[in-house]
C-alpha cells in the first residue's frame, strides 16, 4: 500500500516547510509537529503511514521519541524514517537500533528521500 499520510516531526519552522512542501507536491497529506508532545498528539488523532522524524529537538529527542513509538502496541507498525544533521555512521546505527526503518542526513537529498518513502510503502 502506497504511503499517503505523513507525519513530521522536527523543531524547525524551515524543515517543516520544506518536507511539506515537498511531499505535498508529490501526492501526499502532511501534518506536522515540533516537539515530541505535539506528535503524540497527532498520532491520538489520526494514524500516518509514515512518521519523517528530526533527532534533536528541546525536550524528548528524536531517538527517544522513536524507541517510545516503536514499544507502544498502537503505534509500532508505523515505520520511522530519521531525518537528521547527525551523520556520524554511530548516529546511524543507533537510531535504527531505537526502530527506526531508515536514516536520511540533512539536508535533504530529496530524490533519495522519495525513493526511501516508495520503498517502505
Amino acid at each position: 500500500m502506497p504511503i499517503q499520510k505523513i507525519l513530521i516531526v522536527d523543531d524547525s519552522k524551515t524543515e517543516l516547510m520544506f518536507l511539506t512542501d515537498l511531499l505535498k507536491k508529490n501526492g501526499m497529506t502532511v501534518k506536522t509537529a515540533e516537539n515530541a508532545e505535539a506528535a503524540l498528539k497527532c498520532l491520538t488523532e489520526e494514524l500516518p503511514d509514515l512518521i519523517l522524524m528530526d533527532v534533536v529537538m528541546p525536550g524528548q529527542n528524536g531517538y527517544q521519541l522513536t524507541r517510545s513509538i516503536n514499544r507502544t502496541p498502537e503505534y509500532e507498525h508505523i515505520p520511522i524514517i530519521l531525518c537528521t544533521s547527525k551523520s556520524l555512521e554511530t548516529d546511524r546505527v543507533w537510531g535504527m537500533r531505537q526502530g527506526a526503518r531508515d536514516y536520511v542526513t540533512k539536508p535533504v537529498n530529496v530524490v533519495e528521500l522519495l525513493e526511501k518513502i516508495k520503498a517502505l510503502g
